[in-house]
């Protein structure tokens, strides 16, 4: 396949975009979120009013929530520095992008595509009546006061009516303690993440999971970060601790996809060996082809190997047997890599099944 030139014959006044974004940061993210962010470089040197939070959510027909969102979301990736004034996003910084900012913060929690019906979401907040009712209740007040307190301290900025409401349907609703709230809270921030989509997920999960103490909690997850820094070995990774981008990876490896520590470990074996680095968005390739193909234990893979093996003998010696045209252009007798072949035999197992 021929490559294609790409010429550059732009006007002067053009908002630049620094490559290692465009390498690093924009493959992972939400197509909504690239979007506020590009508007944000172009407002620089626009010669137009300052955006506003309403502003945004206008040009991109979004909600106020959504933008929200979207600069929570680069915030955690470390490209910009939000401040807020009286509870109010007051200004936004546009840091620095780079390669080595990427290795070393890696990727914030992955948002879902912005939904148009968010009813789903509004299912997990208290409604304002009943916050209300709960700042002002004699049996609640001084606990809920205590909560949105310590979170404020933690998060460091104020909280909003709906961050509020949110957090207090763990209270009221799922009948949460205000002890394990702010254990909570203090888990998350400690792993790089002041997102409350983050927060509320990991708290519904311990409901899901039964936990009602702190003490609970916490075993569960020192036995979680056991296998975090296990895996982190079997990429080689060593002298930090996972960030929430690399926490869902795992998560979805460990209980999504079910596969045991060995199996996982495998799938790091082979990212080193084919990109020789670690990389987790390889590694998922390799897992997610895995588990749609059925695997469960490390003898199934050692059967794919072998079908893998058997199709590519069969294919060596069709080719021997019948003459080959060559492939035009200058790439043409460039070997195809082993490991994309192994994945379109995977493919090719799912189909059949």
């Amino acid at each position: 396949m021929s490559t294609i030139s790409i010429r550059d014959q732009r006007l002067a006044g053009a908002t630049m975009l620094p490559d290692d974004f465009i390498d690093y940061y924009m493959p992972r993210a939400n197509g909504d979120f690239v979007k506020i962010y590009l508007y944000l470089l172009r407002s620089v040197h626009a010669q137009t009013p300052a955006p506003t939070i309403s502003s945004l959510a206008d040009v991109f027909r979004l909600t106020e929530r959504d933008v929200d969102r979207a600069l929570r979301y680069w915030q955690e990736a470390g490209l910009l520095d939000l401040k807020y004034k009286a509870e109010e996003l007051d200004e936004i910084t546009l840091l620095p992008v780079s390669q080595k900012l990427h290795e070393t913060q890696k990727d914030p929690v992955l948002e879902q595509p912005v939904r148009k019906d968010d009813s789903a979401e509004k299912t997990v907040q208290v409604s304002s009546a009943r916050l209300k009712e709960l700042k002002a209740d004699d049996k609640t007040r001084e606990e809920v006061r205590n909560i949105l307190y310590v979170a404020h301290q933690y998060l460091g900025h104020p909280l909003s009516q709906t961050d509020m409401r949110r957090l207090l349907y763990l209270y009221d609703d799922l009948q949460m303690s205000q002890e394990l709230i702010d254990y909570l809270v203090d888990y998350c921030v400690s792993r790089g993440s002041t997102s409350m989509h983050y927060i509320m997920k990991v708290g519904l999960a311990w409901h899901d999971e039964g936990i009602t103490t702190v003490k609970d909690a916490k075993t569960r997850n020192n036995l979680t970060m056991k296998n975090y820094y296990t895996i982190f070995r079997a990429f080689g990774i060593s002298g930090r601790s996972p960030v929430p981008g690399e926490i869902a990876d795992m998560d979805r490896w460990l209980k999504e996809y079910g596969f045991s520590l060995k199996i996982i470990e495998e799938a790091a074996a082979r990212t080193i060996r084919s990109t020789g680095k670690p990389s987790f968005p390889y590694a998922e390739r390799i897992l997610s082809d895995w588990h749609r193909a059925g695997v469960r234990r490390p003898a199934d893979i050692t059967a794919l190997d072998e079908r893998h093996k058997a199709a590519a003998k069969e294919q060596r010696n069709a080719s021997s047997a019948a003459p080959v045209k060559q492939a035009a252009g200058k790439f043409g007798n460039f070997p195809q890599r082993n490991d994309e072949e192994h994945r379109r035999l995977i493919q090719e197992v799912i189909r059949n099944q």
